[in-house]
């Protein structure tokens, strides 16, 4: 509720009680009140097709182990993005990103780094360890490889017959 104005917040909290039946409402009655709020607030989407964000996995089970893993934007709604991983697509409301601010070039390096990543764990007999390794390229906080990085990277391709 504290995303809201107090005014909105005593809205919220009315509705919530009348959902409840007069009762004090549970918390997932009180969160699902103050999203139709949020979403009924226009809060303009200002992600770009293209951007690299940070996932937030809050409240999403749909996002869990994916907190703090980022991913490149390739679709923009209203309400939310579709966001592009290592391991798949997802959408997801606005709130569950966070913008990293990259330099065009530097989301550009980024969609490359995704490229490789997704077509090695299309392979069906990645290892743990190469396996492992893609998970944490998949955690980067920076848009780029170090060398080391860049050669394991290459090195796992290579193994598996990946250009």
């Amino acid at each position: 509720m504290t995303k809201l104005e107090p005014q909105e917040q005593q809205e919220a909290w009315l509705r919530a009680v009348e959902l409840a039946g007069g009762k004090v409402p549970t918390g997932r009655i009180v969160k699902d009140v103050v999203q139709h709020i949020m979403e009924r607030i226009q809060v303009p989407n200002t992600y770009q097709i293209g951007e690299v964000c940070l996932l937030i996995a809050k409240d999403n089970p749909d996002l869990r182990g994916k907190g703090g893993c980022w991913g490149i934007v390739n679709h923009v709604g209203e309400f939310s993005c579709t966001v592009t991983m290592w391991d798949g697509e997802y959408t997801v409301r606005i709130d569950h990103l966070k913008p990293l601010n990259y330099l065009e070039s530097e989301c550009q390096q980024m969609q490359q780094i995704s490229d490789r990543i997704s077509r090695l764990r299309q392979n069906e007999s990645l290892e743990d360890a190469p396996s492992a390794m893609l998970n944490y390229l998949g955690e980067l906080k920076r848009p780029y490889l170090t060398a080391v990085e860049e050669k394991l990277l290459s090195l796992i391709e290579f193994e598996y017959g990946v250009d």
